[in-house]
């Protein structure tokens, strides 16, 4: 992982790295995104070590991306429910989901579908231009914004 010091990393890619890019990290939010909001569920369906399992929550709910909620007294157990930032999390992980459906996909498809809940329609994620609608990845400029000067 990144140092958790930014000397010379203005970089928005770098500071969300920080928090969702390691491996599990993501594979936790996307079960969270599926539903899933119990240690033992999270563990079931990831096969993670249990250490390591409640590093990653513990940084999930200091960075806002899950609750941590008590759920039963004797003993104690909480479930972790994502937050509305988390929910936010769906748009670039279905993005990554997409890009590997296209490019990593074995023979027999995708292993799961994204679909619009109200009428069933396949979704996709897109760039939209304000002015000429969507947008292929190939015609994407990125230029410096008001923080990059900031950070010099």
């Amino acid at each position: 992982m990144l140092g958790r010091l930014y000397e010379g990393q203005n970089c928005s890619i770098a500071r969300t790295l920080e928090v969702i890019g390691e491996r599990w990290t993501a594979l936790i939010i996307r079960d969270a995104l599926l539903g899933h909001r119990r240690f033992d569920d999270f563990q079931a369906s990831l096969g993670i070590a249990r250490n390591v399992l409640s590093d990653r929550l513990a940084r999930l709910v200091a960075a806002g991306i899950l609750d941590r909620v008590r759920y039963q007294d004797r003993p104690a157990r909480w479930e972790y429910p994502i937050t509305e930032r988390g929910r936010e999390l769906a748009v670039p992980l279905l993005a990554l989901m997409q890009w590997g459906d296209r490019h990593l996909t074995g023979p027999a498809g995708p292993p799961r579908l994204v679909r619009h809940a109200t009428c069933g329609a396949e979704v996709m994620q897109r760039h939209v231009c304000t002015y000429c609608g969507p947008v292929p990845g190939a015609e994407i400029a990125i230029e410096p914004g008001p923080g990059l000067e900031l950070a010099r």
